[in-house]
């Protein structure tokens, strides 16, 4: 009988261990960085829905930057850069776990080639690593320094200001036209060339899981537009994704979203779901995006990050 209890104790012990070992804190803090014309929330609103307060919830601490809508991702790396020194210098950490969405991959991993002192690790979700074929179609439709390419670009402009103004952000400055050429092919190759870290030396490949810079790099995308009926935009999304000639997520190839370790570029869900909208109406037939977030946490936690 005394074995017994023994025996119960000792793994009541160990079942309590493990839940405070899965419960423990992420060592450095996680920045979250949205993409093109998006923003930290809106009126309430988390462009990355629900899903900071669930990562909160499982003991991480996280901050959403707020960058340019529209601009370079060389412009908005560098006030992310900003923003990343003001996480650092309030939380006492060293470093910083980095997530971005769309044109939030290649503008985390510029601050991760230029400053990789002041982070640990980069995750890239539907990230415009090799370019965009839709942004491709986009700058080949609007003749260069024709009054519609201006007329075009006042408008983008103007919207950016507009998100900008009612998520509360600091007025940043706009630019669409380096934006779209930032995410195209040609600009992704180029940009590829000068921030090399993480990514595949082939297209659809897998990079190294720990660069030379000792940044830690990972991705995840979706690979289908049209996810859920209810969804509004994902007939959008479907529309956007016949430009395409590969698997992708209405906007992002699954290949070009590929940056170092590649969790899974196949999921069933659209440009839009991987942040968990709209509002969360995702694949019913799909994992939550949420519960992706939760395990890269655990992922990220179990290599000390």
């Amino acid at each position: 009988m005394k074995k017994w209890i023994y025996a119960c104790a000792i793994l009541l012990m160990s079942a309590t261990s493990f839940v405070h070992a899965a419960q423990a804190p992420l060592k450095y803090p996680v920045v979250m960085v949205h993409g093109i014309f998006g923003f930290d929330d809106v009126w309430g609103i988390d462009y990355f829905y629900r899903i900071p307060q669930a990562l909160k919830d499982e003991g991480a601490k996280v901050f959403v930057a707020s960058v340019s809508p529209a601009n370079s991702t060389e412009v908005r790396g560098e006030q992310l850069r900003t923003y990343i020194q003001a996480v650092l210098a309030q939380t006492g950490a060293t470093k910083v776990n980095l997530i971005g969405h769309s044109h939030g991959g290649p503008t985390v991993r510029y601050v991760a080639s230029v400053s990789p002192e002041m982070v640990a690790s980069v995750t890239s979700i539907g990230g415009v690593n090799w370019g965009s074929r839709f942004a491709d179609v986009m700058r080949g439709l609007v003749p260069m320094d024709s009054a519609t390419e201006w007329l075009v670009k006042q408008g983008l402009d103007t919207l950016g200001r507009v998100i900008s103004g009612v998520s509360g952000s600091p007025q940043r400055p706009q630019d669409s036209l380096a934006m779209t050429q930032s995410l195209t092919t040609q600009g992704s190759v180029l940009f590829n060339s000068r921030y090399p870290e993480g990514m595949p030396s082939r297209y659809c490949g897998q990079g190294q899981a720990l660069a030379s810079n000792g940044v830690r790099y990972f991705s995840w995308s979706g690979a289908s537009a049209f996810t859920n009926a209810l969804d509004p935009i994902d007939y959008g999304l479907e529309l956007t994704s016949l430009v395409f000639n590969e698997p992708n997520d209405g906007l992002v190839s699954s290949c070009s979203s590929h940056l170092g370790q590649v969790i899974k570029d196949n999921y069933t869900m659209n440009h839009l779901d991987e942040v968990n909208h709209t509002f969360g109406i995702t694949s019913w037939f799909e994992t939550n995006p949420v519960t992706l977030y939760r395990q890269h946490m655990t992922r990220l936690r179990q290599l000390g990050l």
